[in-house]
């Protein structure tokens, strides 16, 4: 405890003080909530839902909330939340962190507070680390919710459930076949009273939303309370990385496939430079003129950027990027392993061409690039939450980051029993070979005696390694890593039988539980009682893990997974100076101090300073890793203020059936819209399509009057460019032409304009019909803001890139980055404007389409830009084959004459 915790008192404490009367309540309600019926204990939840109605408030529901909680769990699954268990249940209602040890019971105490909050009918979602737990805990937890009377969803990558009992099952077993699921649409996941899934479905379901052409396409409902399972590994592991929704681009891959052919040519120091520390690698001029010496060209100024990015992605891939550590390459393709679980990453790509660049390099298939659709990063979608949570078995060491990016507060939650883990010192030696000859000696001892071990490696080729080491010595064992991600669960579970060895990627298997013995199976009770009783004896669980991770959670993780609940277990870890961290980030003295020992490769030393200066790297990259997610957040932060005015205006978009009064302006630092109404109400009354329409076009003829008509006298004012420009818009007779030249004034002549507009509006929807107007309208601007929003995304990354250098000028990158967007976006909502209005005055329905036909399929698909496509039923064919107005796979239809590059709207 700090000096001034001594004074002021341990906030943690204090917090679980104030919390401590409130798990008295709970208990005192247990007799009365163990005498109702199942019926009865079901009918609390309509009572307290009323009671809500009334007035009252969830912290005056939550004792006998938390209480009914405990009591369905008792009758469900044959479990009892412990009162360590309320006590972390009541921080999660709070907008906590938890932090649960290993074996805690974190699954049945997050229920206490989802269940209290799913009583408001908005929605909770209960974040998982992968699709496997979003599947079991929905099958699990969710037969107490039923037993509750609200109803549970889940989600997953391809699919999405809600629980259905299919029959009994047994209250202390649950099975991996979730036959308590039943496959339904996205949507009815996300109505449902709580959906589980995991944090990039959820994320990416967000960015489809505000994508799709027509509200009844959304599936989620709002953002009203999310409880994130193994917090820590979402919201810091995973958030340097952004969530990001592509199509795929035109531009050719062939020169991936040339330039990994020269890049093996290459010399480390001579024609490159390799920085680890940075993961960066640089060509020096020497290496620029060996390879434009191979290739027969100057890159800089024939090739132009675009070779000398590619150049670039494919040194970073060939020196950066290893196999069976950052990837793994399984049917033809190159699928991402998380440096964090050791977990496959199917769907995820690297961005800026890497990804072709290490597909070129395994000689696979090499994938078009790919244009930005939408993209966000954890930290503003999770920050969207109106009360966030979270729970974990290691937290504390990211304390402050929660905090300032978060507004999270961590609380410890006491364990329930003693911990009895035996945490030995690290073990350090020389090499890397006689580390391995070491773990194996380790592993052979324990086997030897029925202690079950569990050793963890930090990439899958170490993992492979060691595996073929103990194969070799003929000791039975189990290997876990990304490539057999399938039996996780299964083999994770039998880690704790006697004398089993499990040799696993570092987080393999978070989120399930080893039981000392095993599960309890077929075989009975009394069987995994004798063998748990051994395994106690033997030691418990003992933990080696194999090296240093870049942070102490995931090392503390490693530890966590013996000593659950009061387990005997042990835990070392065995690392050697050739190890990437030490080799990367330890210093030169403990190098000389380990050469100065002159021990045998397979001798170790304990040595308190080296272990010290082992967390002091850790530290460092803790720390360097935080600058990178806090840096991430600041230029979202920019984009997220656009993003947010985009997307609400999207929404209201494809809201504007019931819309009835004039739309409220956009604003905020990103700027104002400029095609929005200029004498808005408020937010809730948002204008008619047409009306809004209108208003733009409006504007439009108000810019190109006061453009050229600037002069005092009108004698200098450009009647005929002014009649061009309108005639473009919305055409002009003759006579309507000509009478343009009779106006002195400003004004008058900019109210006889809107005036033909208005006319033109009228005799476009007299020829449509009102209905298919209106479908025409939200058509037309949809489409119009998909478009350019996707070209301004291309520009924001392109501006991030390009602000980096003016650091060299004694500029803020990030100023800059903020100024120049704010130029930009203000350039987008002009865009959007002036892009609607030339549109719609253009567009054509095709007559052919029957009533029937037009409510079954988009109107997008049958729109065209002028009459005779209209007439001819289709349009010219773009240099692929494919026609301007053809739609897209998406459904989305080319509306205007865009250049070539663009073949259709969406980027397809």
């Amino acid at each position: 405890m700090s000096f001034i915790s001594q004074i002021v008192g341990d906030p943690n404490q204090r917090f679980l003080n104030k919390i401590r009367p409130l798990m008295e309540k709970v208990n005192e309600f247990e007799p009365e909530f163990e005498r109702l019926s199942d019926a009865q204990i079901k009918d609390k939840t309509g009572e307290f839902r009323e009671r809500l109605a009334k007035g009252e408030a969830l912290d005056d529901l939550l004792p006998e909330a938390f209480a009914a909680v405990r009591e369905a769990s008792k009758r469900a699954i044959g479990l009892r939340p412990f009162d360590v268990q309320i006590l972390g249940g009541a921080a999660l209602h709070q907008g906590k962190i938890a932090e649960m040890k290993t074996g805690e019971g974190k699954t049945l105490a997050a229920t206490l507070a989802v269940y209290l909050n799913a009583l408001e009918g908005k929605g909770v979602h209960v974040v998982t680390v992968n699709d496997y737990l979003s599947k079991r805990d929905t099958n699990w937890m969710g037969s107490i919710y039923n037993a509750l009377g609200v109803n549970v969803g889940c989600i997953v990558h391809d699919k999405a459930y809600l629980y259905e009992p299919a029959g009994a099952p047994d209250k202390n077993e649950v099975t991996v076949e979730m036959e308590n699921l039943k496959e339904v649409p996205r949507k009815a996941a996300y109505d449902a009273d709580i959906t589980y899934g995991t944090n990039n479905e959820f994320g990416f379901d967000y960015l489809r939303d505000n994508m799709v052409q027509d509200v009844s396409q959304m599936a989620q409902r709002g953002h009203y309370f999310a409880v994130v399972d193994e917090v820590d590994s979402i919201l810091i592991d995973e958030a340097r990385t952004p969530l990001i929704i592509s199509a795929p681009d035109a531009e050719s891959t062939k020169l991936y496939e040339t330039f990994t052919k020269i890049i093996p040519k290459l010399n480390e120091n001579a024609d490159y430079n390799v920085d680890e520390k940075m993961k960066a690698a640089t060509l020096t001029d020497e290496g620029i003129e060996k390879v434009e010496k191979i290739l027969g060209m100057e890159i800089y100024t024939e090739g132009g950027v675009r070779y000398v990015h590619q150049l670039e992605q494919a040194l970073r891939a060939h020196v950066l990027f290893k196999k069976d550590r950052d990837y793994v390459v399984k049917d033809g393709e190159v699928i991402i392993v998380d440096e964090f679980t050791g977990r496959m990453m199917f769907g995820r790509r690297y961005s800026g061409g890497l990804h072709q660049a290490i597909e070129a390099k395994e000689g696979v298939k090499v994938q078009q690039e790919s244009r930005t659709l939408a993209t966000i990063t954890f930290q503003n979608y999770f920050r969207m939450y109106k009360k966030l949570a979270g729970m974990t078995g290691t937290a504390l060491t990211n304390a402050e980051e929660f905090t300032s990016v978060y507004k999270l507060d961590v609380i410890a939650i006491p364990t329930n029993k003693t911990l009895a883990r035996h945490d030995l010192p690290d073990k350090i030696y020389q090499t890397e070979t006689g580390k391995f000859q070491a773990v194996l000696g380790e592993i052979k001892e324990r086997h030897k005696n029925g202690q079950p071990v569990l050793v963890g490696t930090v990439s899958i080729e170490k993992n492979e390694l060691l595996g073929a080491f103990l194969k070799k010595e003929g000791i039975p064992h189990q290997i876990l890593n990304a490539k057999n991600h399938e039996k996780e669960a299964q083999i994770i579970a039998e880690a704790g039988r006697k004398g089993a060895v499990t040799v696993a990627t570092n987080m393999a298997g978070r989120g399930v539980d080893i039981i000392l013995g095993g599960r309890i199976d077929s075989s009975g009770k009394e069987e995994w009682q004798k063998e748990h009783d051994e395994v106690v004896a033997a030691g418990g669980l003992h933990i080696i893990g194999t090296e240093r991770h870049e942070a102490r959670r995931i090392d503390n993780q490693l530890r966590g997974r013996a000593g659950r609940q009061g387990d005997p277990g042990s835990s070392v870890f065995m690392v050697s100076l050739e190890d990437d961290l030490m080799r990367v980030f330890g210093s030169d003295k403990i190098k000389r101090m380990m050469e100065v020992f002159n021990l045998p490769e397979d001798q170790s030393i304990e040595n308190r300073m080296i272990s010290k200066a082992l967390e002091a790297a850790q530290g460092k990259i803790e720390g360097y890793n935080f600058d990178i997610r806090k840096h991430v957040l600041e230029y979202d932060d920019v984009m997220n203020k656009q993003r947010e005015t985009i997307y609400r205006k999207r929404k209201e978009i494809l809201e504007s059936d019931n819309a009835v009064r004039p739309a409220a302006r956009e604003t905020g630092e990103a700027g104002e819209s400029e095609f929005a109404d200029e004498n808005a109400p408020g937010d809730n009354d948002r204008a008619p399509l047409h009306d809004q329409i209108m208003e733009m076009a409006a504007s439009e003829i108000k810019k190109v009057v006061n453009f050229h008509a600037v002069e005092d006298y009108f004698d200098n004012w450009n009647y005929e460019e002014i009649g061009e420009i309108a005639n473009s818009m919305f055409g002009l007779i003759e006579e309507e032409r000509n009478k343009i030249r009779d106006f002195k004034d400003k004004e008058e002549l900019a109210g006889y304009l809107r005036g033909l507009a208005e006319k033109r509006y009228a005799e476009k929807e007299a020829q449509f019909g009102e209905k298919a107007m209106r479908a025409v309208e939200k058509a037309v601007m949809l489409q119009t803001i998909d478009m350019l929003w996707m070209d301004h995304l291309d520009n924001m990354d392109h501006l991030r890139d390009s602000v980096r250098l003016r650091a060299y000028g004694q500029r803020d990158p990030l100023v800059e980055y903020k100024n120049e967007g704010h130029h930009l976006f203000q350039e987008l909502l002009a865009n959007i404007q002036t892009q609607v209005v030339n549109m719609i005055f253009k567009v054509e329905i095709t007559q052919q389409a029957s009533e029937a036909r037009m409510q079954a399929a988009p109107v997008s698909q049958k729109i065209f830009t002028n009459k005779e496509e209209a007439a001819a039923g289709g349009s010219p064919k773009a240099d692929n084959g494919v026609g301007r107005n053809d739609p897209c796979p998406c459904g989305a239809t080319h509306l205007d004459g865009r250049p070539k590059k663009y073949k259709h709207c969406c980027g397809k």
